[in-house]
């Protein structure tokens, strides 16, 4: 088995009496996307700062691309790369500017800083803005700019700490690519991200942050089960098999308006089979079926309620 790319156990930071991290334990597997939800204040930063060794725990131990973070923080940092909530870009220079100074803080020789830069505009599509002060690129161009900047140095590891908040919609799509594309090429991504749309189309596993702890991990479908609402919809044409459909089927209900019926389920192939043999066995033809289950919104408010506040 490959170790993963980043393993946390026991995590806790604390500032003052307020509990922050309360025992995290985290795990993300080598070329994933994993996405850590959470509401606002939740540690999701926090958590990032930690991994990324800009801040320490209080306790716990954390690897990183197979070192040691408490005994080794230097071969950590030359492993991951990290782009915040806010743009590290210096607006003030070009954006080649910036790409050779990242090039040159990564200890690269000037030929290579050329080299790595010319590529890295050219892949993230900012030949034509290169030579204009990063001031006058959008949002969207900053943020490429920004992840570029993180790839210089040739991390194995990357924490996106919200990386599309603020991007118009377009913006974001594109954004999304530039990660698929990072992960297509062994690198493992660590996200952060208040838009549950993006962790369900990016991560490959998603955890719930809330109060400190993890309250819930897995992948998309997993999490959605873990929230009651699923159901199967069937529409009908002839008012004859819906009533037939409503007799035979076990907890169904029924709109006459509609002439539909809706069944209890969590949307699985099992629970789908069931109900399709009751439906054969009975000679009933339903003309529209459609499977609803809980999206990430209803996991997430589900699962980060506010605590009652003992007084």
């Amino acid at each position: 088995m490959t170790a993963p790319a980043i393993s946390a156990t026991g995590l806790r930071k604390a500032y003052g009496d307020k509990v922050v991290l309360d025992g995290v334990d985290l795990s993300v597997p080598e070329g994933t996307i994993f996405s850590l939800l959470g509401p606002n204040g939740a540690g999701k930063t926090t958590a990032v700062k930690i991994l990324s060794t800009l801040i320490s725990a209080d306790a716990g131990s954390v690897r990183v691309g197979g070192h040691d973070l408490a005994a080794d923080p230097r071969a950590v940092r030359r492993t991951i790369g990290v782009t915040g909530q806010f743009s590290a870009v210096d607006g003030l220079i070009t954006g080649e500017e910036n790409m050779l100074l990242m090039a040159d803080l990564n200890h690269l020789s000037a030929a290579e800083g050329r080299r790595v830069t010319a590529e890295l505009l050219e892949r993230f599509d900012l030949v034509e803005a290169a030579k204009k002060p990063a001031s006058t690129y959008s949002g969207g161009m900053k943020r490429r700019l920004d992840i570029a900047m993180t790839l210089v140095g040739s991390p194995r590891v990357i924490f996106l700490d919200e990386p599309t908040t603020g991007l118009d919609p377009r913006s974001r799509h594109n954004m999304w690519q530039i990660i698929r594309e990072l992960v297509a090429d062994g690198v493992t991504v660590f996200l952060t991200t208040q838009y549950l749309e993006e962790a369900d189309e990016l991560a490959d596993r998603i955890a719930v942050l809330h109060d400190g702890r993890i309250v819930a991990e897995g992948t998309a479908g997993e999490l959605k089960r873990l929230v009651p609402g699923g159901h199967v919809r069937l529409r009908f044409h002839d008012p004859v098999a819906y009533r037939n459909a409503l007799a035979a089927l076990p907890a169904a209900t029924g709109d006459d308006d509609s002439l539909s019926v809706q069944i209890p389920s969590g949307g699985s192939q099992r629970d789908l089979r069931s109900i399709l043999d009751i439906l054969a066995s009975a000679a009933i033809d339903a003309d529209e079926l459609t499977v609803h289950t809980p999206d990430l919104d209803d996991v997430f408010f589900a699962l980060t309620q506010p605590s009652e506040v003992s007084r």
